[in-house]
């Protein structure tokens, strides 16, 4: 349905540096920075390795590779506006960033669920590890994560380019997501709302569910084993994993069901930023620069330069 008021579609106003934009320049470089090396060093050094060809470092690989393209998603756009002051983005370049927002998002909620459920086969059920995460099935199972990701991400991106939006049209964010966008919108956005309740439950909830029934399971395993030096190990790593999912998880569901119209969206915009940065700077620290195998084949690596 047309408005009286709409005016034709022209670029958005991002609204996340309102003050003093140049002031946040230097540590969004730092942390893309800091996301491309740790995660980019991480999937080298896992291509490299012999020793590191198995099930749980395919999925880490593919977690590095995700992260480095979820940051890229926002990041370099962040910077650019910070440094030059221009908050302006233009309507496909908005579309397209929250396609690919959505879509490494989602793909990145099924995957911590499927490494959660590897740890899970590995630590329960050893003797049978082999045989259920075989590489067809890794392959399988990470080509299905995509998939899912991809149809999610296309649902949300046709509901959003259906809404009419008039001027002003000003994102409350650092860059193009879902609640703001929907703001922004000056027709009915139900439809949407609905939608995005739906997804957080399909796509949020139930993977953070499988996620922490893994864990379960793994801790009631772990608590099992008679030497403590063991237990401690496997414990230490577990509750570092649950920690990275947990902030993943929490602060992804809260940027898709937070303020509603008229209120703040001064905490929803720190819940975009952490979502979009502190995972992946911690993957690769907690997955894998805390892993053994992973230090003694960096070290490896060092050394033989």
């Amino acid at each position: 349905m047309g408005h009286e008021n709409e005016t034709p579609m022209d670029d958005f106003i991002l609204l996340g540096f309102p003050k003093g934009p140049k002031t946040c320049s230097f540590l969004i470089a730092l942390a893309y920075i800091m996301v491309l090396i740790a995660n980019l060093s991480v999937f080298s050094i896992i291509q490299v390795a012999s020793h590191l060809q198995t099930p749980m470092y395919f999925f880490l690989c593919c977690l590095s590779i995700l992260d480095v393209c979820y940051s890229t998603v926002t990041l370099p756009a962040m910077l650019v506006n910070a440094l030059t002051g221009n908050r302006r983005i233009s309507i496909s370049r908005c579309f397209t960033q929250l396609y690919f927002f959505i879509y490494v998002g989602g793909t990145e909620c099924l995957l911590l669920a499927t490494m959660a459920f590897d740890r899970y086969v590995a630590i329960c059920n050893p003797l049978q590890y082999i045989l259920i995460m075989n590489r067809s099935f890794c392959s399988y199972i990470m080509a299905g994560c995509c998939f899912l990701g991809l149809i999610n991400s296309m649902f949300h991106t046709v509901m959003t380019l259906r809404l009419s939006f008039c001027g002003p049209r000003h994102i409350n964010n650092f860059f193009c997501d879902i609640l703001p966008m929907l703001e922004a919108a000056c027709s009915d956005i139900y439809s949407s709302q609905i939608f995005i309740r739906v997804d957080t439950v399909v796509m949020g909830v139930s993977t953070f569910i499988i996620v922490m029934n893994s864990y379960i399971h793994i801790i009631s395993t772990i608590l099992k084993i008679h030497s403590s030096e063991g237990r401690q190990k496997v414990f230490s790593t577990c509750s570092s994993h649950l920690i990275v999912v947990t902030v993943f998880y929490i602060s992804g569901i809260f940027s898709y069901n937070g303020p509603k119209s008229g209120e703040s969206f001064m905490v929803a915009r720190v819940s975009s930023v952490i979502n979009s940065v502190l995972p992946p700077l911690l993957n690769p620290v907690i997955y894998c620069l805390r892993n053994n195998e992973v230090k003694r084949a960096l070290k490896k690596a060092i050394t033989s330069i």
